[in-house]
């Protein structure tokens, strides 16, 4: 099993300077988040300013418990995960969901010793943002990543969610530049059922298999990168066609414009697939076939 780096107050020094290596070869950053869970919920039928302004005050009252990072390269090649701890929640203070948190619990998180062991956002983020500022060219990928770059806007800006959606893209595009958003790309293909999917139901249709345990913000990152690598791999794929795209927001990431997603001169299909011992997918052998999936024009 590939190693999901554990990063603590007494080694985020140690792995920050590792992370900072590696992103000399490593450019794509698949990333998690873990936070304690929502406020206020969104009816699914709500409207983008609905949806925004709850998020807003979820975000903003709330804070981050973990992020998982996960490296690799546009050939699919992964490097590391880490999962990074923040010791700055503390279930006793500060605002969550009760029934979130037993979640996280069940799921493997020991809130006590985050609390406890984790690194400060006051420490981390210097650090990171100077590691973030001598690389160029990183594009960063979620699923489902409205909330994951919300929690990351915040930590790395310590300032309140901007006032509105659009805001919030200007200052997006500021920070990431370059994104992706998975579930966003699987609204788009044939055989993921529409974008509505999880996570694991999306790498379970590829063929890929999960390391480490579901809702840990390492193992979640590193199955991020893995269906991204997946995806790539489809005959035709252009990255153009989802750069910026972030699934729940139609204001495109990077570009002072609205969402248009052009179409393809022809459809990207992905022919059956039949695993052979000497084919690969982001250091995981795949042992089913998949199904033809279908890229449509949009």
């Amino acid at each position: 099993m590939e190693e999901i780096r554990e990063v603590w107050g007494s080694n985020v020094d140690t792995e920050l300077a590792f992370f900072d290596q590696c992103l000399n070869r490593f450019n794509l950053l698949s990333f998690d988040t873990e936070f304690p869970g929502f406020l206020r919920n969104t009816p699914r039928d709500a409207s983008e300013c609905l949806r925004y302004n709850d998020l807003k005050f979820n975000v903003d009252l709330t804070k981050i418990i973990q992020l998982g990072i996960t490296l690799s390269d546009g050939n699919g090649n992964i490097c590391s995960t880490w999962e990074f701890n923040f010791s700055d929640f503390d279930p006793e203070k500060d605002a969550h969901s009760e029934e979130s948190i037993d979640f996280l619990r069940k799921n493997g998180l020991d809130i006590e010793k985050i609390r406890r062991d984790g690194l400060s956002s006051e420490v981390f983020v210097p650090k990171f943002m100077d590691i973030l500022s001598r690389h160029r060219n990183i594009k960063w990928v979620s699923f489902h990543g409205l909330y994951d770059f919300a929690y990351v806007l915040k930590l790395l800006t310590d300032k309140p969610m901007p006032r509105t959606v659009f805001e919030f893209v200007e200052v997006a595009s500021m920070v990431f530049g370059c994104v992706f958003d998975i579930k966003f790309m699987a609204k788009h293909c044939t055989g993921l059922l529409g974008g509505e999917i999880g996570l694991s139901r999306a790498a379970k249709i590829l063929g890929l298999e999960r390391k480490g345990a579901a809702h840990n913000a390492g193992s979640d990152s590193l199955l991020t990168a893995s269906v991204f690598a997946r995806m790539k791999m489809m005959p035709g794929f252009q990255e153009g066609v989802f750069t910026g795209c972030l699934y729940g927001i139609s204001t495109r990431i990077g570009r002072r414009m609205k969402m248009v997603v052009p179409r393809y001169s022809q459809p990207m299909i992905l022919p059956p697939f039949r695993p052979r011992p000497a084919i690969i997918f982001c250091g995981v052998p795949v042992i089913r076939p998949v199904p033809n999936i279908i890229i449509k024009n949009v």
